[in-house]
């Protein structure tokens, strides 16, 4: 069920089963924007039946927080544009190569929820970006501000952060998570994440499998990690 967070965002809640995230909408006057394309094509496809039983056009834009599979393998069934910084893009690319040369047996078993996601010999299809920014750019939906910048975190190295100052959101992705798999936090990432955080003009962070919380839990959570 979708939810909404403000006047201008919803979600489509996270699933842990299959190891689905948060997957973000943002409507403008003149066209709206989403975050992530899904682990699949039927999460995508059920995200879209979401947002048309609210009314909701669907997303002209989907701006991608980072390359890991639960947030990017439903690109191809996405409606409109994806839009990723260079090394998200370049990460696809090199997913995108591994399949066609070994096959989709070597993800299929990297974890039971992919296993789950992909039941029924669903295929297995990466897409690369249709628009790729380097550093940061700022969007306007029309009376929507959307600020879209790179930053370090400790999850991957090529996080994408998604800011609306107006209804203070900022969508972070996984990025406030350790390595995959063994979820360690370099603390120095996790620093300087925290502080990317506190500079925001956001009072929410919406996390990839998380509910929303204020900022400010947040950066405690980051900096009581680096403590232990």
């Amino acid at each position: 069920m979708l939810k909404r967070l403000t006047d201008r965002i919803w979600y489509y809640p996270m699933e842990e089963e299959r190891d689905r995230p948060n997957l973000g909408y943002i409507r403008g006057d003149n066209w709206s924007l989403a975050i992530d394309a899904g682990h699949s094509e039927a999460h995508t496809k059920e995200f879209y039946k979401a947002l048309e039983e609210n009314g909701l056009p669907l997303p002209k834009l989907t701006v991608i927080t980072h390359w890991h599979w639960d947030h990017t393998f439903g690109m191809h069934a996405v409606n409109g544009l994806c839009i990723a910084n260079e090394r998200t893009n370049q990460y696809l690319i090199d997913f995108k190569r591994r399949l066609s040369q070994e096959g989709p047996e070597f993800f299929l078993n990297m974890h039971e929820s992919i296993r789950k996601e992909y039941s029924g010999n669903k295929p297995v299809i990466v897409t690369t970006a249709d628009m790729i920014f380097h550093d940061s750019m700022t969007l306007d939906a029309g009376n929507c501000i959307i600020k879209i910048f790179q930053a370090d975190a400790p999850h991957t190295d090529d996080s994408t952060f998604i800011e609306v100052p107006a209804e203070g959101i900022l969508f972070v992705g996984d990025a406030t998570c350790g390595t995959f798999p063994e979820w360690e936090k370099d603390p120095e990432l996790s620093k300087r994440l925290a502080e990317t955080i506190r500079r925001s003009e956001a009072t929410t962070c919406l996390e990839g499998h998380w509910v929303p919380v204020p900022k400010e839990d947040t950066i405690k959570d980051l900096l009581e990690d680096i403590k232990e």
